[in-house]
């Protein structure tokens, strides 16, 4: 129960709400189970012939349709901000862990615990938590008011309610949880398998694979059908047994009717409507190892630790822009070949230098390691002389604007897309970076402006000018130096030399660093290095 724990102190910002939920749905279902065993008393004492008043019934049924439905209003309110909580705290968590993109994280995983998993913890409050505040309150309630007939009586539905309501859910949360890790590690697994497909679905078509991918969906989705089955065949036997308490308690009133008919009927009525408040807690009860390993699947991703943490000594931010690598190594893993073995760079201030070589020379690595997404394994990399090591990422990141060849453009507005990189930035400013990169007058032409959504992806716009709002993004960052990852990257020739020139235009006054593996349309540099076996040798200008 430890990683639910931790949950639960993460929703306590929805203390009210959740409050609030936990009261209103005790009084409505203390109306509903008052209303059963009036109604009970009622029928009794019209079969014996004698007249009772409506009047209870009707405040009764009144009082439990407007709390009823005041409960799922509030109830339903407290598990989506709870969850609404979770999901921005893990998604803070996953950016404070990966600055650099997923790494090594498999894309569908991810998705699979975002969603997926997060989602599964809906439970908690809705099907345990007020379920169990229910049957706390009902046990001494119910056994107080049988006591007045009989207390052996009392004593028997007492021990069959409990064992409904608390034995049951425990032991079947017990043999669920096995099951239930396997069930959301099954979806997590068709999560992958289906994105993987989906994602590289050229790929999979240019080489006819569309048989052993389908095979590998299929597969996993077996696996999960079968973690499915186990899951429901223990949560079957939970609600069997508490089925059978149930039954059980309203025989033991009948057999025990006494001599009063009236009170042996709302007996009856009011076993029954106390057990059906509490029929879901079995079911619970084998869901909660679901619960549990959902709980754990998030909270090990969100736990993950920062890659390379902040110094707990920060040095001052120094004045200088210039950017230099000195004797720098690195590997990705251990198990991997070394990406830099002793390399030295120097990007002085104001300077555009072009980074080219073959992929995997190790051309994106080197701006991970400016921008403190990954740490050398020794040497230094020094901005303004001073070690960003001692440096704090955001204060280097501030420094350091990025343009990659997969910077991303959110399904939101113009505007929101721009002021990630100065959300300060005024309505001028977000224009001035648009007409740098030239595209200024196509959103001018646009209907909404500054106000049109771009797409998931920018798919809105073509390449060429979804590279041109990005461009703008970076050009309203306030960053002096620019590392420009591939910008080009699947333009064709004619945009790509376009695309350059606008940034020759618009960059300067900064300090450019262009990786590259060619160098059409960046004639204006002063420096150009090649990158070759884990080193910067200087290139021809």
């Amino acid at each position: 129960m430890g990683p639910l724990s931790r949950i639960l102190l993460l929703w306590t910002p929805q203390f009210l709400w959740l409050a609030a939920g936990v009261v209103l749905s005790l009084a409505a279902l203390e109306a509903g189970v008052a209303l059963m065993a009036m109604s009970g008393y009622a029928i009794g004492a019209a079969v014996a012939g004698v007249l009772t008043l409506p009047l209870v019934l009707r405040v009764f049924g009144v009082s439990r349709v407007v709390l009823r439905y005041l409960e799922r209003v509030t109830t339903h309110t407290a598990t989506f901000r709870a969850l609404a909580d979770v999901r921005v705290w893990f998604f803070k968590s996953l950016a404070r862990t990966g600055a650099g993109g997923l790494g090594f994280r498999q894309a569908g995983d991810v998705l699979s615990r975002l969603v997926g998993d997060v989602e599964a913890l809906d439970g908690i409050y809705l099907r345990m938590v007020l379920p169990l505040a229910g049957a706390v309150m009902l046990l001494p309630g119910l056994v107080l008011l049988i006591a007045h007939r009989s207390a052996a009586l009392a004593t028997e539905i007492g021990v069959l309610f409990a064992i409904a309501a608390f034995v049951l859910p425990w032991v079947a949360m017990r043999a669920s949880v096995r099951t239930g890790s396997g069930l959301a590690a099954e979806a997590g697994a068709l999560r992958v398998a289906a994105l993987d497909a989906l994602t590289g679905l050229r790929e999979v078509r240019a080489f006819a694979a569309e048989g052993r991918m389908l095979a590998n969906v299929q597969a996993k989705e077996a696996g999960l059908f079968a973690a499915q089955q186990a899951m429901s065949g223990r949560t079957a036997l939970a609600a069997a047994g508490a089925f059978l308490c149930a039954q059980i308690a309203v025989l033991a009133v009948l057999i025990d009717s006494g001599a009063h008919p009236a009170a042996a009927v709302a007996a009856a009525f009011l076993v029954l409507a106390a057990f059906e408040a509490i029929s879901g807690l079995p079911r619970a009860g084998a869901l909660a190892g679901h619960a549990s390993a959902a709980a754990r699947r998030v909270l090990e991703a969100a736990d993950a630790p920062v890659p390379v943490p902040d110094p707990a000594d920060p040095a001052a931010m120094p004045l200088g822009c210039g950017l230099r690598f000195e004797a720098v190594q690195f590997r990705w893993s251990a198990d991997r070949p070394p990406v830099f073995d002793g390399l030295t760079l120097e990007v002085p201030e104001g300077a555009r230098v072009a980074l080219l070589g073959p992929s995997g020379a190790g051309k994106s690595t080197l701006a991970a390691l400016a921008l403190k997404v990954v740490a050398p394994r020794s040497g230094q990399i020094l901005l303004g002389g001073t070690d960003i090591a001692f440096l704090p990422a955001a204060l280097v990141r501030a420094r350091i604007g990025w343009l990659g060849q997969t910077t991303h453009l959110f399904d939101d507005t113009i505007r929101a897309n721009l002021l990630l990189a100065r959300p300060e930035a005024d309505e001028v400013s977000l224009w001035a970076a648009l007409d740098a990169a030239r595209i200024g007058d196509l959103v001018r032409g646009l209907p909404d402006q500054l106000e049109t959504w771009v797409g998931e992806g920018g798919t809105r716009f073509s390449g060429g000018q979804g590279r041109r709002l990005a461009l703008a993004r970076a050009l309203l960052s306030p960053a002096p130096i620019l590392i420009l990852d591939e910008p080009c990257a699947g333009l064709d020739a004619e945009t790509e030399r376009s695309f350059l020139e606008t940034l020759n235009e618009s960059a300067a006054g900064r300090t450019v660093v262009l990786i590259t593996h060619r160098l059409t349309g960046v004639e204006r540099l002063d420096r150009i290095f090649r990158l070759s076996g884990g080193k910067a040798v200087a290139a021809a200008g």
